[in-house]
């Protein structure tokens, strides 16, 4: 072949190559695509615009609307689903990680600024009231009432421990460990660790019932105990930091507590322990039938029940394929926690802070 020909061949090939991205780039959208980027585009100028409302609301000192956090919380829950959708229908929209631990097939890192004013308006709207009754020491507290009742329960030293770093993820899962804060978006439920009136009074019926061994083991606690106790008498005891976790703990984990020695053979890591805690705020009968199997993280749920209220809880809440799910193992559903993830890894920092490993 000669100079010239090998000359035009080079040519033909190079235009080939460079003709390659713009016919890729010429080929049409699917049907699904544009639907799905105007869904998230929507969804976000709502979650700007809810933004934008409460904020002005704040500073005009307005009054807010009834459970004014309930709208900003859809608004979140829509972003995040209706970008699960779009990079469902175009994967090259999966971006880089961000701050909050989420899975970037499910949000844009972009949008992290939004995210930080949604946290920081929340903030505004759930502060504690006037007459709260605030703890010096709150991480310590909870840390020691878990790992009291634990004891109570009959763990030993180790497991009680595990007990006490376990309750503190709670109360971060519940309230990202702040003490006596209100409710955004419900009415009922309040306080450092979120519970409702009947919750509460339950959880001080049952720590009456072992206040007796907890006075042998631990003199100075029990001496605690009574001081808040008289201090809270006549309030909402919710607002008593000590109280409400107390009884927050009494009323939905000491019961528990007694399989810590099996949770932890089972779950290892100890973020992986505080999910399951959680899940018996969420789905407690299923959860204690999942520890009674003796395969927990095989043990399959199905009840549409169960997975409404896990989708109501932030687990398989977001886009529609999560959504369609009919079922799934409590192995799945530890792996969907992805949202309280975080907050556990920050408890797992504070616990590090005043109870060295």
């Amino acid at each position: 072949m000669g100079r010239r020909s090998h000359a035009a061949a080079a040519m033909a090939v190079l235009g080939l190559i460079l003709a390659t991205p713009s016919e890729s780039q010429a080929q049409p959208l699917t049907p699904a695509q544009p639907d799905a980027q105007a869904a998230y585009d929507r969804a976000l100028g709502d979650f700007k615009s809810i933004l934008a409302e409460r904020r002005r609301q704040i500073e005009a000192k307005q009054p807010l609307p009834n459970l004014p956090g309930q709208a900003l919380y859809l608004a979140r829950v829509a972003v995040i689903s209706t970008y699960k959708d779009l990079t469902d229908a175009m994967p090259s929209r999966i971006g880089k990680p961000n701050k909050f631990g989420i899975p970037p097939a499910y949000f844009d890192a972009a949008i992290e600024p939004l995210i930080d004013e949604y946290a920081d308006i929340f903030e505004i709207m759930e502060a504690p009231p006037a007459s709260a009754q605030d703890s010096a020491t709150p991480f310590k507290d909870v840390v020691d009432l878990g790992t009291a009742i634990a004891r109570a329960k009959g763990l030993g030293p180790a497991d009680a421990a595990a007990a006490g770093r376990i309750s503190l993820g709670l109360f971060y899962a519940e309230t990202n460990g702040k003490q006596n804060v209100r409710n955004g978006r419900s009415n009922t439920y309040m306080g450092s660790l979120q519970t409702g009136p009947s919750e509460d009074r339950n959880g001080q019926r049952k720590w009456e019932a072992i206040k007796g061994t907890i006075a042998a083991a631990d003199p100075a606690l029990n001496a605690r105990d009574d001081k808040e106790e008289a201090r809270s008498r006549g309030t909402d005891r919710r607002f008593n930091h000590w109280t409400n976790v107390r009884d927050g703990l009494m009323n939905a984990h000491a019961e528990l507590f007694a399989e810590i020695p099996v949770i932890v053979k089972t779950l290892p890591d100890p973020i992986d322990q505080m999910k399951l805690f959680e899940l018996i705020q969420i789905i407690p009968t299923p959860t204690r039938s999942a520890l009674r199997s003796g395969d927990l993280l095989n043990y399959r749920v199905s009840s549409p029940t169960i997975m409404k209220h896990l989708r109501n809880n932030s687990i398989f809440a977001f886009g529609k394929t999560d959504r369609a799910r009919s079922s799934a193992s409590f192995r799945e559903i530890l792996g969907a926690m992805w949202l309280f993830k975080r907050k556990f890894e920050k408890a797992m920092v504070k616990y590090a802070e005043f109870k060295p490993r």
